[in-house]
């Protein structure tokens, strides 16, 4: 009788512990989601720091053939010179992000396809329109109860629209 009482408490226990990971989970993906939706934020408002902001200590990038660890001085002066020279007309994704995560709840990654139309002014000073389809992969690290981007890999894939 101790046997089965002792085997019904473990699985009782086990249960209850999958559970809380599958409602931890849940809450992270909603605090990852929310970062994520962010960035369009930060886009459209042309907030560097705050961009920059998501990224960790030891973020690293991998673009254009390139493995680069920026300080966030570099982060913040590249996005400060792109996004004053251009303005956002979109983007938005084009489907849900994934976002999965690892066994133990530390990191996480999300896979986007966005497409990104934005203005900004030639050599010639004409207005050029630009459409360009990106995809990336984000990997998230768990910095207490604070979520960080430590790599993104990213592609693109021009449309090359001009007016």
């Amino acid at each position: 009788m101790k046997k089965i009482l002792s085997f019904i408490l473990v699985i009782l226990i086990s249960t209850s512990c999958t559970n809380c990971k599958l409602i931890d989970k849940s809450e992270d993906k909603s605090k990852i989601l929310k970062l994520h939706n962010t960035q369009r934020d930060y886009h459209f408002n042309k907030n560097s720091n705050a961009f920059a902001n998501q990224f960790s200590d030891s973020f690293i990038s991998v673009n254009k053939g390139l493995i680069s660890r920026p300080k966030k001085e570099e982060t913040i002066s590249r996005y400060n010179g792109y996004f004053s020279s251009v303005e956002f007309i979109k983007w938005d994704d084009e489907t849900e992000p994934i976002i999965k995560f690892s066994d133990d709840g530390s990191m996480a990654y999300t896979i986007v396809d966005k497409i990104v139309t934005l203005t900004y002014k030639n050599q010639m000073g004409d207005t050029v329109q630009r459409e360009t389809h990106f995809a990336w992969t984000a990997i998230y690290k768990k910095y207490g109860k604070q979520w960080k981007i430590d790599c993104v890999t990213s592609t693109e894939k021009p449309a090359d629209i001009e007016n």
